[in-house]
């Protein structure tokens, strides 16, 4: 990872990395982009802009050397080396073509409570109206509620929200991360299936919200989300599962199969 601190501000020298591939995916909900190309959000109530000066050349703002160290550069999972990861994936024809459509997407590795009420928030929705929701949510709170903020609300009382039957399941995730059913940081190291597994033992986590949890929450890059897009990759193209070149990985490889199929679906014939 090469940078320079320039006058108060982080200057990142950076290949695959694209800040709209990244951000506006459908990974994360907290970031937005204005008319002049500039980036804003939040991770860990941290505010952050960036933006591209020119080609692998991102400016980070609003921050300094040790939180860009400490903090900004795990969010944006800069010590991965993403050419070694297509490289590999692009053993397989329809990963290649997935990695050169969007080469600059990376894992956001995001707070675990944080995808747990999101993801939750997602099922059945889009991505505006889900921006919409965790807007209205941080605005309310002062920023992204922790357990012990929510611990006496009620679906009733979250009808701010507009969120619908997904307030009674934030409820249920809160009470049983403050009760000690779910505990976050244990699931996070426990094997993929009974982690996944522990999720989905609160209201409305399925699946794909389990995964979505463990991938993007944990850094679990195992964890595969299955939507209605990568049911149709699977179809089409790995009716047999995934290609060996995604072992370990299938999280990240997913990524890439997601914007791929999503751009081009004329490709998907089921």
């Amino acid at each position: 990872m090469k940078y320079e601190a320039i006058q108060g501000d982080i200057v990142l020298y950076q290949e695959d990395f694209d800040l709209a591939q990244t951000l506006d995916c459908g990974q994360a909900f907290r970031w937005k982009c204005d008319e002049n190309g500039i980036w804003s959000g939040y991770y860990l109530e941290r505010y952050l802009e960036l933006y591209h000066k020119k080609e692998n050349v991102i400016v980070f703002k609003n921050t300094n050397e040790e939180d860009f160290l400490n903090i900004w550069s795990v969010y944006f999972d800069l010590d991965t080396d993403y050419s070694v990861l297509k490289k590999r994936f692009s053993e397989d024809d329809i990963l290649k073509n997935a990695c050169d459509f969007a080469g600059g997407i990376r894992l956001l590795r995001q707070d675990s409570w944080e995808a747990l009420c999101s993801f939750i928030i997602s099922q059945n929705n889009n991505i505006p109206r889900i921006k919409g929701i965790i807007s209205r949510m941080c605005e309310k709170y002062d920023g992204f509620p922790s357990p012990e903020a929510l611990a006496k609300e009620t679906p009733e009382s979250l009808a701010f929200l507009r969120a619908g039957f997904r307030a009674g399941y934030i409820i249920d995730a809160v009470q049983k991360v403050l009760s000690g059913e779910t505990d976050l940081d244990s699931i996070r190291k426990m094997p993929y299936e009974e982690a996944k597994k522990q999720l989905m033992k609160i209201k409305g986590v399925g699946p794909k919200v389990a995964d979505c949890v463990l991938l993007f929450g944990m850094y679990r890059t195992e964890a595969f989300p299955v939507d209605v897009w990568i049911k149709k990759v699977m179809a089409n193209f790995y009716p047999d599962g995934m290609p060996e070149c995604t072992e370990g990985y299938e999280g990240i490889a997913q990524q890439y199969l997601f914007h791929y199929a999503r751009n081009n679906s004329h490709l998907l014939e089921k």
